[in-house]
Order: C-alpha cells, then structure tokens, then sequence
C-alpha cells in the first residue's frame, strides 16, 4: 500500500493559525493511503475502476438521467485545482490565487492535491479508462486558491490557511457568481472576517458548504463547534466511514447538520491518474465534496429557492435513525440526493423547522409499488407511477359512482310508470 508523497501531504496535524485552530482537512497519512499502486503519485497516470463506492451509500448515479449540476458554478475554496487532469479540464470555469507562492494566479494549479481532490468529488467529467466521476459531473467550477499547505514551511510563508483569506475566497465565489461554495476546512475560533463573508453569500443567494472537522488534522481534539460550518445559512457536514456509520475520526457537535460519505473516496489526483484517498478511515473534507455536489442537483432543479431551502431539502430527506430529531454525530443523517430533489413541501413532515411554510415540515414523494422485484425506480419514474396508479383507482371510481346512478335513475322511471 502506497502513501502520498508528503510534499503533497505536508506536516499533519500541529499546524494551526496562531494558536486558533484553523486547519485544513486534507490527506494525512492515515487517512491519505491510496490502493492503486502508484496511481496517486504525480507523473504516473494510472486507472482505477468505478463507479465510486459513495454512489451506493447515496443511492445515487448521475450517470443515469437526471439533473448533473448543469449550468451550476460551485465554487471549491481550497488548495486549488488541477486542470491538466482530463476529468476536470472541461468542468473548471475560472478561478484565482489569493496568495503569492509562484504558482498561476489563476487558480489552476495545485501542489498540494487537497483542492483537486474536491474538485473530483464535485464535478469531474466521465474519461476513457477512468472510474472518476463526480456526483455532479457537469457542474462548473470556480478554483479559488487560498492555501499552498498547512505544514510549518507554508505557515511561516504566509501562505498557509488562514481565516481572513478563506473569508476573501468566499467573497471572491459570491462575487463571480457561484451558487455553491465549497470549504472543506474548520476552525475551533469564529473570526468576525469569516462570519460577514458567509452572511454576505448566503444573501446574495449562495449556499455555503462546510467541513464539520476532523480529529486528526486539528491541535483542538475535544468535540466543539467549528467555523464557518457552524456558522448560521452554512450546511454543516461530517463523514461517515464505509458502510454508513459515524466513527470517532470526526469531531462531533450540534453544529453537524447532515452525513456523507467520506471514506474510501475514489478521486483525482494532483499531477497524476486516479487516486482512492482515505481507505483506512473517513475525512469530513471528502464528505463535503459530496454534500457540495448534491446541493448542485438541487440548485439545477430547483433554481428559485433560497439557500436555506435548499439545505433543508437535504436534511429533511436525510437517513436517520430518529425521524424527529438530530443527533451530535451525524446531524440530521446521511443525505439522499435524489429524495431531496423530489421533495414535496408540505406541512406533516418530522423532522427540521422547514423554511417553506410557517410551523411546517415538508413531504416527501411516498416510494413507488413495484411489480417486478429488483425494479427500483428513480424519484421521478416513482412519482409518474404514483400519479398513474392514483388516477386508475380515481377513474374506478368514478365509473362506479356512474354506474350507480344510472340504476337508481331507472328504477326510478320503472316506479313511475306504474
């Protein structure tokens, strides 16, 4: 089993902004090992096959039909973003450097591999050889660099994370017109910087994502809120490890509004091929990367709604294990994409406040009866049957409702000729 090279890991762990917290949820060695031989390591362009595992636990393909992201800035605020990788070259729209370290101001470049890695998560575009595929492959993305690493070099460079900056790229995302903004990073310090540029994104109609925290990569291990996730508009999001269950790897709280997958994550790979980051235990920052990209599906279908509708959607559909509450460990639950697209406002549903309507939860579409056993149906075709098998049993009845009233007219008209 091979590691990432650790200029592209940096030092994990210690480093902090100044005593406050701030650190990126990248790839440490635990969590960065990657099964593909040398497929992670830049200069090697290997293939791994997919599609990947998290499509299962989201009960999700977008490769089938459905909404992908289409016409959709998502913003990755991050280390940068890779365009040499054929997954990603077509799906980068634009982007910035905010920091100074003689890479492209552009954006589109990413030597550390964090922000690429994302990047693929959200919208790689589907290539010949490759299982990389992401969960909203044609959503557009903004690279907006704010880090080279978090290892003590890049600290004393000035150029590693750091609040104000994060605040900027989120600023820079809302102003270039992005509908989602990604952050797949956690600081145990609010920053007032920090708090304004959500606030302002959130009202220029723009979702923010954000890393719940992990425990490995903060020098704060107890759980306790974290920013900008905890931050009021921000969906709040943990991982959960293979097979859908919440582990001690991430920091836990009442900040975490919703779960996604974020372990054995197969991915792109800075200056090289396929990569599968995290097999031996889940990274919230994966976990973002999904829950990003489920909010672009949301936003494709649902374009007029707000930022907070949107983020209820995905938690109201959750999966949990208590209908009507939230827990510390996994928020409202493991989202459910496509259920969240299909979901109906109302007023009887358990769960969340809802934004739709006063003193109301929401609906969700009531699954499909099936006839052939192993015969799923998306939410739409559940929907279609729905209506079809609604409007049979109303015909029957009022067939039988006409029925009955030409019998009573002619016993009537029998009795009267008597």
């Amino acid at each position: 089993m091979t590691r990432l090279p650790r200029r592209l890991l940096g030092v994990v762990g210690a480093s902090a902004l100044l005593g406050a917290g701030l650190v990126l949820n990248p790839l440490p060695p635990a969590l960065g090992a990657a099964r593909a031989a040398d497929d992670c390591t830049p200069g090697i362009i290997g293939r791994i096959p997919g599609p990947p595992a998290a499509f299962d636990l989201l009960e999700a393909d977008p490769m089938e039909p459905g909404p992908r992201g289409s016409g959709v800035i998502v913003a990755v605020v991050d280390s940068g973003i890779d365009i040499t990788r054929p997954q990603l070259a077509e799906a980068v729209i634009g982007g910035v450097s905010l920091i100074n370290d003689g890479e492209r101001p552009d954006g589109f470049g990413d030597p550390n591999g964090h922000g690429t890695a994302i990047a693929g998560i959200i919208g790689a575009r589907a290539a010949a050889g490759s299982g990389v595929v992401g969960l909203a492959p044609e959503a557009q993305l903004l690279s907006v660099r704010v880090f080279r690493g978090s290892d003590e070099q890049s600290q004393k460079d000035g150029v590693g994370p750091d609040a104000v900056r994060i605040a900027e790229g989120i600023r820079y995302a809302t102003a270039h017109g992005a509908r989602v903004i990604t952050v797949a990073m956690s600081d145990d310090v609010e920053t007032a910087e920090l708090r304004s540029a959500v606030e302002e994104a959130t009202a220029a109609g723009a979702l923010v994502v954000a890393s719940a925290g992990n425990r490995a990569t903060t020098t704060n291990q107890i759980d306790s809120t974290r920013y900008p996730a905890a931050y009021p508009g921000v969906l709040s999001v943990t991982a959960v490890n293979a097979i859908g269950l919440p582990t001690t790897d991430s920091i836990h709280g009442d900040h975490i509004d919703v779960a996604a997958p974020g372990q054995d994550v197969l991915t792109t790979a800075t200056g090289a091929g396929d990569c599968r980051y995290a097999v031996e235990a889940p990274s919230t920052s994966f976990a973002t990367g999904y829950a990003a990209a489920a909010a672009a599906l949301i936003v494709e279908e649902h374009p007029g709604e707000t930022p907070e509708q949107w983020a209820y959607r995905l938690k109201a559909t959750a999966d949990r294990p208590q209908a009507d509450r939230s827990d510390t460990e996994r928020g409202w639950g493991m989202i459910r994409p496509f259920d969240a697209i299909a979901l109906l406002p109302a007023s009887d549903t358990r769960g969340p406040a809802s934004p739709f309507m006063e003193n109301a939860g929401s609906a969700i579409i009531p699954p499909a009866v099936h006839l052939t056993v192993g015969d799923t149906p998306r939410p739409r075709e559940a929907a279609t049957t729905i209506a079809v098998i609604g409007g049979s049993a109303l015909l029957a009845v009022l067939t039988m409702l006409g029925l009955g009233t030409r019998i009573l007219r002619r016993r009537r008209e029998a009795a009267a000729a008597r």
